[in-house]
């Protein structure tokens, strides 16, 4: 019996050359990928502005496969954490961060969303980390975790998303074309219709995929997961950064500014007694300088079995002096959702069975 096309993992171009086969006019590709990627459909019989004996055709020939909300935790602090079931039964995670005016009407409403079941690269600060990876996310299983976490915003705070941050389980770059595809659909005006300045895609620093989305004129911002400002420190936390090392980081990074002109931000979670002391500063401040760019300070969501634990107040303090006095543009991410354990894994790996694939530390391409 031939296996049906899951319609969901197809980008636009794809979709449109799927209908051409058919023998369909180009306004009902636009159609299903406006029912697919906007309204979320589930199945072909919501597709009401479809004909019924074409969604019957396809209905045989094509399916649907994208996210099925498994829970839904609500943090005080208004964070909202969706768990989300997939068709082969994996679970993935995706997060809405609510900023709110002074009088409590929502602001900026950011989606973290997910790229991966689990992940390779084991960094031992992540729980995504430690669950090792089981695969990819299609397309359709990236942008379903959007729209329906739009649908939550839009119920719980009468407003749409305002911004997307591939942060969630997994590393974008390791599942580079789905990751991508899914940030031009999320930015279509058959999608969500996003600015590209609102979609922020980051990495754990996969050098040639950096290149890559340079060479290609991306126009998603990019941040680079640093969280150690030296090799030493790096080293212990992050596997990748024996076989991509800083300085091949810097070359890459100076490739993609000569091309794209536009700065990068440095997500750096701050470690207690670890990476926040006056010499982690200055080398932060120093590694700011290859680039324009920001530094993001963040706040780390502890993790049940990580011995690194959140810098201490005063410790946070001194280092954003530091970086002040250095010239480098920092702020601080607040930690959130700390309730309902919104760090990413954390609620995926309790609910997963046995162990993913992981990176050999000293081989990676």
């Amino acid at each position: 019996m031939t296996s049906r096309i899951n319609l969901s993992e197809l980008n636009k171009e794809q979709l449109s050359g799927f209908c051409s086969s058919l023998d369909l006019k180009k306004y009902r590709a636009d159609q299903l990928f406006q029912w697919i990627h906007q309204k979320n459909a589930g199945s072909f019989d919501e597709m009401t502005n479809l004909p019924k004996e074409l969604r019957n055709q396809l209905s045989g020939m094509a399916e649907i496969k994208g996210v099925q909300t498994a829970s839904v935790n609500r943090s005080a602090d208004g964070t909202i954490k969706c768990l989300f079931r997939l068709h082969d039964d994996k679970l993935v995670e995706a997060v809405l961060i609510p900023e709110f005016f002074d009088d409590g009407v929502a602001d900026r409403l950011t989606v973290c969303v997910s790229s991966q079941v689990g992940c390779i690269f084991g960094c031992s600060f992540c729980a995504t980390g430690k669950m090792g990876l089981f695969r990819n996310l299609t397309i359709g299983e990236i942008t379903g975790q959007v729209l329906s976490i739009n649908q939550i915003a839009e119920k719980e705070y009468g407003k749409r998303i305002t911004n997307i941050v591939y942060m969630g389980m997994g590393e974008p770059f390791h599942n580079y074309q789905p990751v991508v595809d899914s940030a031009e659909i999320l930015c279509d005006p058959l999608g969500l219709n996003l600015s590209p300045r609102r979609i922020t895609i980051s990495t754990v620093g996969l050098t040639r995929f950096i290149t890559k989305y340079a060479d290609e004129r991306r126009p998603w911002n990019l941040a680079i997961s640093l969280h150690a400002a030296d090799d030493e420190k790096r080293n212990q936390i992050m596997p990748i950064n024996e076989s991509l090392n800083l300085s091949a980081l810097r070359k890459s990074l100076e490739h993609y500014h000569s091309i794209m002109h536009q700065p990068v931000t440095y997500e750096y979670l701050l470690f207690d007694q670890f990476n926040d002391s006056p010499d982690d500063a200055r080398k932060l401040a120093q590694i700011a300088r290859w680039v324009p760019s920001k530094i993001n300070i963040i706040m780390y969501n502890d993790v049940e079995g990580v011995e690194l634990q959140r810098a201490k107040e005063d410790r946070l303090n001194r280092f954003m002096s530091g970086l002040s006095r250095m010239g480098a543009r920092a702020t601080v991410r607040r930690s959130r959702g700390d309730d309902i354990d919104a760090g990413c894994g954390q609620l995926a790996i309790k609910d997963q069975d046995g162990r993913g694939k992981t990176i050999d530390k000293k081989v990676l391409s």
